[in-house]
């Protein structure tokens, strides 16, 4: 079994933090290898920004990723940008208010960042949109993700993030 996602939005959204912690829970909270790349443009904040995450039950001999199982996509230049090799069947998690042209794959239109308002902090959209895409998708257990959400975030913002990661899981459920 290979798993290639590709997780990608705009700098500044958590977009590497999401791959890091998906690829923490399939390496060191599961039985899985995982390899986390990860890309962005010269800009700190606003340019397309995309993290790439291998999951494995075998060895990973090539860190590449040539077409997608999954995308999460938070923005609709990162989607425009990055979306060209998704396989026919990938799927696409996507927040619907910032993506609004998706022609690959079966969709699954969580509003992230909108939900995170609701929880009290937008900074959290990667997280319920990281719920939701593993739930869509079933790349990891759950109990490996909230572990790896408690093991990344700082402390005081563990609860925040937990109630984040139950949320997109639950909305991705519906």
């Amino acid at each position: 079994m290979r798993i290639n996602l590709r997780l990608c939005g705009k700098g500044g959204q958590g977009i590497m933090l999401s791959g890091y912690i998906l690829g923490k829970a399939a390496s060191v909270f599961h039985d899985y290898n995982a390899v986390q790349t990860q890309s962005y443009g010269p800009e700190a904040r606003g340019g397309a920004a995309r993290s790439e995450v291998i999951i494995a039950d075998e060895e990973i001999g090539y860190c590449g990723i040539e077409a997608a199982d999954g995308m999460m996509v938070l923005s609709q230049e990162a989607y425009t940008k990055y979306s060209d090799d998704l396989k026919e069947d990938c799927i696409v998690v996507a927040d619907p208010d910032l993506v609004k042209d998706i022609d690959h794959g079966n969709v699954v239109p969580i509003p992230g960042t909108r939900i995170a308002e609701e929880l009290g902090n937008k900074i959290v959209a990667n997280i319920v949109m990281l719920g939701a895409f593993n739930q869509a998708g079933g790349f990891v257990p759950p109990e490996a993700l909230e572990q790896a959400v408690e093991d990344s975030v700082p402390s005081r913002f563990t609860e925040l993030n937990l109630k984040a990661l139950r949320e997109g899981i639950r909305r991705a459920q519906e």
